[in-house]
Parts: C-alpha cells; structure tokens; sequence
C-alpha cells in the first residue's frame, strides 16, 4: 500500500529523498528488516476488524505492515518534520491517520475513542524509542482504552525486566507494573543492524495480552502500587524492614499485616508473585 518499497534500501531512500536526519535525542532508531516488521504483524495479526493504535511510527515502515491488514491505523508521531516523509510513504494507505501530537500530552481516550466503532478489537504497536519506553507504554496502558493486546519493541533488558519471574535479578517495580495488567511473552531478539541508524544495543519485540491479565485484582490498585514500590526501593532489606520504613508504619503493626497475608515478613521482594503482592496491597 506504500508508495516506496520497504526495506533497508526503500527506508534510506525515502529518508535521503526528503533530507530526513535522524534526531538521537528523540530516539530516532528507524525499523527497516522486512522480516522483523513481519513478524511484528504477525504478532500484532491484525484483521479487517481491528483499530491499531502506533505511537513513533517514524518512516511509516510498520504503519504500512499494519495498514495492510487492519481496519484502521492511528499513529501518533511527535516529530513535526516526519510529516513529508510519512505523507510520501503512505500515498496509498487510505485508512492510516497520522497524528502529529505528543503521546504523553495528547488525550488518547479522546483520540480513540470515536474510532472504536469501526473494528471490534483496539491493539496498541510501537517501536519504542529507548528513552522513554516506560511512559509511553504506561500511558497507553493507564489510559483507560479497551487495549486487547500490544505488540511493542523496546531495548532487551527492558523486555527481559518485563518478562522476569519472580526470584531472579531482573524481577522489580516494572516486572510487577506490566504483569499486573497483562500476560507477558517475549517474542525475539532484534539486532541493531535491522535499524536506521543503529542502535549500541540489541532490542526485543514483546507481547502483552492485556485481555487476559492475571487473577490478581485489587481493590485500591494505588495502594498496590505504592506497596511493590516501597518492597523494591531497598530489595536487599527484607520486606518487613523495606515497608515499614517506607510506609512510616511501627515494625509490630508491619509484620502484623504481612503475616496476615500469609507471607513471611523477612522475605525479600523479588521473591513474590503478583498474587502475593496483591494480598499484602490488601492488609495495608
């Protein structure tokens, strides 16, 4: 549906035709593996049914893929100066809208909403720029939008700290932040050569089926939230010691409330399971 064929040549010449530079304080890293962007649809698997929400789609590489097989593609791009190169790459795509807009400024439940009605199913899609990965990911997941699954790229110890299991050295706040709201799946590595300009590290696409979270819901998630922060600021201090510093809460009444959500308090925090630190977010 482009005008320009994609891949590593089609990529830089489309960017070069419009004198495009890359700006690194953006986190301007641009997909240009065929196969990647493949399997990132794959992922995604979009059908005629469905409203793709992308933020960063860059060049239009991805925005393409995706509007190939989807209903409606919604991209949100904060560079003002990508608007020649994605009006060139999406000639033909008729059911992609671009949004020139700062997806952390920018309402998105307003933005969305009045294109619900065209599929049946809403999929956020992003290759994510390294800088700031965790707010946009968040602000889509926080935003209140029946997201149904995302399908995001982002640097491969961020998907390694995504996917962690309790126990291990990557478990922490964001382990426990996505797998609250989403069963995680760490697809594939990238490597730096499938982008323009290439990044020092190597990425990973990453699988969020927000539609099937676990079993772990939680009255005052603001409590919850506030609990797994206080646990992991000081993960070498047992989880009696972590939270009743953080919280301010006498040491008795602390270990009280632990015990009673069946948890030993000298446990540590990367030791507990999302169902587990629900229970806790329950005693306090």
């Amino acid at each position: 549906m482009a005008s320009v064929p994609y891949g590593s040549e089609g990529t830089r010449s489309l960017l070069q035709k419009h004198h495009f530079v890359t700006k690194k304080q953006l986190g301007q890293n641009f997909l240009i593996d065929t196969r990647v962007l493949d399997g990132i649809v794959e992922a995604v698997n979009p059908s005629d049914r469905t409203v793709v929400l992308e933020v960063g789609p860059g060049a239009g590489a991805l925005t393409t893929h995706l509007a190939k097989r989807a209903k409606r593609v919604i991209a949100i791009e904060k560079d003002e100066s990508l608007r020649p190169v994605l009006s060139d790459a999406l000639t033909s795509a008729t059911n992609v809208d671009v949004v020139f807009e700062d997806c952390l400024k920018v309402d998105l439940v307003q933005l969305v909403t009045p294109y619900l009605d065209e599929g049946d199913e809403l999929v956020f899609a992003a290759n994510l720029p390294y800088y700031i990965t965790t707010p946009i990911l968040f602000a889509v997941l926080e935003s209140g939008l029946p997201v149904k699954r995302a399908v995001v790229m982002v640097q491969r110890e961020v998907a390694d700290r995504m996917a962690a299991k309790p126990g291990g050295k990557d478990y922490g706040v964001l382990s426990v932040s996505v797998q609250y709201r989403a069963r995680v799946n760490r697809l594939f590595i990238v490597p730096p050569s499938a982008f323009v300009p290439q990044p020092g590290v190597d990425s990973a696409v990453v699988l969020l089926d927000c539609a099937n979270p676990p079993d772990a819901r939680v009255k005052d998630e603001a409590v919850f939230f506030r609990i797994v922060r206080a646990a992991f600021a000081t993960r070498r201090k047992t989880l009696l010691n972590a939270l009743a510093g953080a919280l301010s809460i006498p040491k008795d009444v602390c270990a009280a409330r632990i015990e009673a959500s069946g948890i030993d308090p000298s446990a540590r925090a990367e030791t507990l399971s999302i169902s587990q630190f629900s229970k806790l977010a329950e005693q306090f």
